[in-house]
Formats: structure tokens, sequence, C-alpha cells
């Protein structure tokens, strides 16, 4: 199945003389919920008005479902729904009422039926004659979805989609977001929230300074850079680590209560068997034996360290 974005030799730079992006290449499947990770000022927000064609690129470029986003803009735009940072929306008209126009200003015949399913979606049906400013901040988030799905788009941008909402309403918007991807939609997330990333995202890209360092399925990248970590509760405490034991690089933890190991999941051995039997050699007894994983926010920091 061809990819529903494909972006080629991509870049942007500004008459300042700042380069935003910096040849980014990137295909995005259809259906697929795609995270862009990145510090501020990486470039994510350009990437995306670039597609949106709210900013023209310098070079390079994209197509949205085989359309050229410069050459046939009105198609390509016609697949495209944004939700931006910015929550853009007149506080004296109903949810009804903005949602409706939302679907005229692409040329959509109106479609009550159709309004109605976009509302019901996103869980605003009982809320659709309520004015907008009425309305807390997670619930004027989903009015900015539904504005942006009502004419029926094919791909969905949610720039920080759960910025300033808190951890209920933040989980109520990810439950939309998994109901959309259920329906066919492919769905681009820019986050500063890993852990929204690490929850819903089948493909990772993490952009810096302007470059796409990597894209990655999720579970592929937390297997391939995560590690591990043995954490041993020790039988009693430790003041410091044996000699004897400073190849395997242990730390303690918790005054001295812990013992931690960090392994690479990917070595041929991960030397916890040696680990083991030199702590019974030495005297050393545990009580209880725990792992975890690194965290696909630790593997972001790491890489955007890397690149600095």
């Amino acid at each position: 199945m061809p990819p529903i974005i494909s972006i080629a030799g991509l870049e942007k730079r500004y008459a300042s003389g700042l380069q935003a992006l910096k040849r980014v290449d990137l295909e995005i499947r259809k259906g697929e919920i795609f995270a862009l990770l990145g510090p501020n000022g990486a470039g994510k927000t350009t990437l995306i008005n670039i597609i949106c064609g709210i900013v023209t690129p310098s070079s390079g470029s994209v197509t949205v479902g085989g359309h050229d986003i410069l050459r046939d803009y009105r198609a390509a735009r016609s697949l495209i729904g944004l939700v931006p940072q910015e929550l853009l929306i007149t506080p004296f008209e109903t949810v009804w009422q903005t949602t409706s126009f939302s679907r005229g200003l692409f040329g959509r015949p109106a479609d009550p039926a159709y309004v109605e399913k976009v509302l019901k979606d996103v869980a605003l049906w009982d809320r659709r004659k309520s004015k907008i400013v009425t309305l807390s901040g997670g619930m004027k988030r989903r009015v900015m979805i539904a504005k942006a799905l009502v004419h029926e788009p094919q791909v969905l941008f949610l720039d920080e989609p759960t910025a300033g909402v808190d951890v209920e309403l933040r989980q109520e918007m990810w439950q939309v977001v998994r109901n959309l991807r259920a329906s066919g939609v492919t769905i681009i997330l820019t986050t500063h929230y890993i852990e929204e990333a690490e929850l819903m995202a089948d493909r990772v890209g993490v952009i810096n300074k302007g470059e796409l360092v990597l894209v990655e399925e999720k579970a592929s990248l937390m297997h391939k850079l995560g590690k591990k970590q043995l954490a041993l509760q020790l039988v009693a405490p430790m003041r410091e680590i044996p000699s004897r034991l400073s190849a395997y690089k242990l730390n303690l933890a918790h005054d001295g209560r812990e013992l931690v190991y960090t392994y690479d999941t990917q070595a041929e051995h991960t030397g916890i068997t040696g680990l083991l039997a030199d702590l019974a050699a030495a005297g050393i007894g545990f009580k209880d034996i725990q792992t975890t994983q690194t965290s696909l926010e630790e593997i972001f920091v790491d890489l955007v360290r890397a690149g600095r």
C-alpha cells in the first residue's frame, strides 16, 4: 500500500538565515499513529505547517494521498485535518455552529448526520447547543478536533493536543485518538508528553535542530535502544560497593539498601549470571530482585543529547 504522506529532501530556510528543516525524508503509512518528538525549536511545527500548506518549503517535495502540496494544493489540503496548539474558536458560537461552519469552509455540502457522528465521536454531542465560551479547556480541545474532522479528512495532525489539559481529560483525549485511528484516520501527533507516544504510537520519529535523526517502530526502538535495570534489595545495607564488583558498574540506591545493575538487552551476555555468582562469593545477600525497562522518554533524552 502506498504511503498516505511522502516527504523527500524537504528543507526550509527563513529570510533571517535560520534553517528550520534540513533534508527531511519521511513516509507516513495509511492508518497509523505516528508520533513526532523533539525539543522546542526542533522543527516539528514547521514540518506540520509545510505539509498543511501554511508555510512554503525552500526545497524538496511533499505529497498527500498522491497530491503534491504545491501543484495540487486544494486536493492535498482537503485530505488533511489540523488541530493546532492554539484554541482558535469563536467564543459565542455553539459547538454545532462552529463545527458545521468548518465543513462548509472545505466546500463540503451540509450533512447534519455526519456532523452528529463527529460530535458523538469526540464526546460532544450532549454539548452541541452550548456556546464555546461555556466549555472547559478539554472540551474546547475536542471542539478543535471536531472542526478538523468534519470535512472528512484522511489525515489528522494533532500539534500538542493535550497541552494544558489535566490528567483525566488527557486520558479521555487519548481514547478519542484511538477511536479515530480505528475508524481509518491516519494520525500524526506531536507532543511533549512522551507517555502519549509510548501509549499510542505505532512509530516514533525524533527531530532535532531541523534534522530527522530517527524513525523507528516504537516497540523496535525500545528494544534496540532501551536498557534494562536489575535492582537487588539487599539483606543488609552497604556503605560502598566492593572493588571486586567494579567491573559491573553497579550503583547503590535507597541509602545503600539496593544495588542497581544496568545491562544491554542486545548484548550477547547480560552478565547477570556472573554478577549473582560474584555477589554470593562476596557474601552479599539479597531478599528481592526486580527488573525495569528504559522508558521512551529516557531514550528520547539520550538521542537529543547525542545530537548536541
